[in-house]
């Protein structure tokens, strides 16, 4: 009897243990790309002159606090910043600086794909989600990734699609 109550108290244990384990395997397993840095438009960046992927700057400089996020591989994507403001300094008018003036951001995840056998950037992007004028949003959406997604970058843009903030430092 102390034998079969050993065992049930084992196969318990072991159960309790493992379930976490493989709850936080899936979730890596899922996860495309996670961050927890951005880096804001800056010079020469700024305006349509230097596009990345396709994707023209914001017409001043940009600043921001903190950020982070995660893309998975069926689209989900959640992007959390803090402080992304116009920056504090010249060319940004000083009234402005240090400011958002933009009441809603929207992200945009850009891939490197194929289409006909021709490598192609493939941008997608979410809906728009409200942002504080202190330059805090969190956005959470759903966007259909291309197949093959390579490389993705995700910006934090305005409605209209000019970036503000990157992955990357």
């Amino acid at each position: 009897m102390k034998r079969y109550i050993l065992a049930l108290v084992a196969v318990a244990l072991a159960a309790s243990v493992a379930t976490p384990v493989v709850s936080s395997a899936s979730k890596r397993h899922s996860e495309v790309l996670g961050f927890d840095v951005m880096a804001p438009v800056v010079e020469p960046y700024t305006g349509t002159a230097n596009p990345i992927r396709e994707v023209p700057g914001g017409g001043l400089p940009w600043e921001i606090d903190s950020a982070k996020g995660e893309l998975h591989r069926d689209g989900k994507l959640e992007v959390e910043v803090e402080g992304l403001v116009l920056a504090r300094r010249a060319p940004v008018p000083e009234a402005q600086q240090g400011t958002n003036p933009i009441p809603s951001f929207k992200a945009i995840v850009s891939c490197l794909s194929a289409t006909d056998g021709a490598a192609t950037t493939v941008n997608v992007s979410t809906d728009l989600f409200p942002a504080t004028a202190s330059g805090d949003a969190e956005i959470e959406a759903t966007v259909a990734l291309p197949s093959p997604c390579f490389a993705p970058i995700v910006f934090v843009t305005s409605p209209n699609g000019a970036w503000f903030s990157v992955t990357g430092t």
